[in-house]
């Protein structure tokens, strides 16, 4: 049986005195894309949150349970946070490009880890960019202000960005809803050139996004894990009603 990579364990959080996750179990493998699914409200984009500490962020929220990555605990509170997020990095919903140069946004994090070496900035910012599939549309203005791209391209660079910094975890929270067809096209296919080398976890509201790109999906409902499996099972063949119901449009 190989390593998990992360795993969580009883997971529960709380909105004041409110449960909004109610004891989630989920482990990952090194590699490969895992879907979280369900209804909006269900918990799954909380519970992506946690995985990285993002709640950390926000005021009344407490987050029970055990979360490990590669072993170690990631809510210890001799945790780094800052380098917590660099080894599970994180991908919003809408496009976040920083308002400055499409190089300097890739940039940032190796900047602020102290790297200034031009030549190996130039190289990982090259990589990053290639990796995420959205260097050839953007080798020749890398000065530009990456607030000028198309929406399609500010989430690529939003993600060679997150590359950039070596993660070894990639969370992504609905990374296509705010983009049209076609860009939401090029990122799905940059995520599955990049599964055998990232663990991918991404929140996502289309079903058909995740039969098409995730290796193992985990449908979520009203902050419990109703059901995870590999995607074709859960897809063709789930084991609990709820999970019938919503894949066949049912509910949600």
């Amino acid at each position: 049986m190989t390593d998990k990579i992360l795993t969580t364990e009883n997971v529960r959080l709380y909105y004041g005195k409110k449960e909004a996750l109610h004891g989630i179990n989920l482990d990952y493998d090194q590699y490969g894309i895992t879907a979280l699914i369900g209804p909006s409200g269900s918990g799954k984009s909380t519970y992506l949150r946690a995985l990285n500490r993002m709640h950390d962020l926000t005021d009344n929220v407490t987050v029970n349970g055990t979360f490990l990555f590669k072993g170690a605990d990631i809510y210890s509170p001799s945790t780094d946070k800052v380098e917590l997020r660099k080894q599970i990095g994180m991908v919003f919903q809408q496009p976040n490009p920083f308002p400055f140069s499409i190089y300097d946004n890739v940039a940032f994090g190796l900047r602020i880890s102290g790297m200034h070496n031009k030549a190996e900035l130039d190289e990982i910012v090259e990589t990053s960019l290639k990796q995420a599939a959205v260097w050839d549309e953007v080798k020749d203005t890398l000065h530009k202000s990456a607030l000028s791209l198309s929406g399609g391209q500010q989430q690529r660079v939003s993600i060679a960005r997150a590359l950039a910094t070596s993660p070894e975890i990639l969370l992504l929270d609905e990374p296509t809803s705010a983009l049209d067809p076609v860009s939401a096209h090029l990122v799905e296919n940059t995520l599955l050139d990049i599964r055998d080398k990232y663990t991918l976890i991404v929140v996502t509201h289309s079903m058909s996004q995740a039969s098409r790109i995730s290796d193992r999906t985990a449908f979520f409902m009203n902050g419990n894990l109703i059901e995870v499996n590999n995607t074709k099972k859960i897809f063709l063949d789930p084991d609990q009603q709820e999970t019938q119901d919503y894949i066949s449009g049912r509910f949600g």
